[in-house]
């Protein structure tokens, strides 16, 4: 009998181990709980430091087994990464929507305070295909796209052997305020490289393409667009 009258009055082993008050549920007694208990602790809130709409940034090509890319880490003044952007495959593919989310991920989790050494050594040495040589002397083998992208980042920025921001170029020097100020002439075909005009992006590297005939080229990795002859 007491037990009846226990569950008719919603008092019962699984509100009382929750921790919710009969009298903070709506309706009294006689209804569920609203949901835990807000006394409950949890995580803070974070706030969301955004980068400077101009900022530098660093592109790194880089073939895992055959498959070529472009990662993009944006720099907040300080230096530290706060966004990346992976560009693979053809704008559109499956590979390239998962890329380009997945940077959206780690870029929010940067501007809002995680820290990039975690990051590194949650997703490196992960393994999936595609996997194989990488080129690169410093990596070698990698186990997948995932584990080459944040052991680079992982050297780049975070182990004692960083590379500065920017080398001085030969024939150049610095002036007082840190800027690099160079006496010689361009490289040959900087030109090329840079054409005003409505010239579009390439959709594999995000390069600006130059024109070629009746169709568009890039200089930086080669490819073509689409023209009607």
């Amino acid at each position: 009998m007491a037990s009846q009258i226990s569950s008719s009055n919603g008092f019962n082993e699984e509100n009382v181990s929750a921790g919710h008050s009969m009298a903070d549920t709506a309706g009294g007694f006689d209804a569920t709980p609203r949901g835990p208990c807000t006394k409950s602790p949890g995580p803070p809130a974070a706030n969301r430091h955004r980068l400077p709409d101009e900022r530098v940034a660093i592109t790194h090509h880089f073939s895992v087994g055959g498959h070529e890319g472009y990662l993009t880490v944006g720099l907040y003044p300080n230096g530290e990464p706060g966004e990346i952007f992976i560009r693979m495959a053809k704008e559109g593919s499956t590979i390239a929507g998962l890329m380009e989310c997945f940077g959206t991920v780690v870029s929010v989790s940067l501007q809002h305070g995680v820290p990039l050494r975690v990051l590194c050594g949650k997703l490196s040495h992960t393994r999936f295909e595609p996997s194989g040589w990488t080129g690169n002397e410093r990596i070698g083998y990698a186990k997948s796209i995932m584990d080459y992208i944040f052991r680079w980042i992982e050297a780049r920025f975070l182990t004692g052997d960083q590379l500065p921001l920017f080398d001085v170029p030969a024939g150049g020097k610095t002036n007082d305020k840190g800027d690099i100020t160079s006496l010689a002439a361009p490289p040959g075909g900087f030109e090329e490289t840079y054409v005003p005009g409505d010239a579009p992006p390439c959709v594999t590297c995000g390069a600006l393409m130059v024109p070629n005939g009746s169709c568009f080229k890039c200089v930086n990795c080669g490819s073509t667009s689409s023209c009607s002859l």
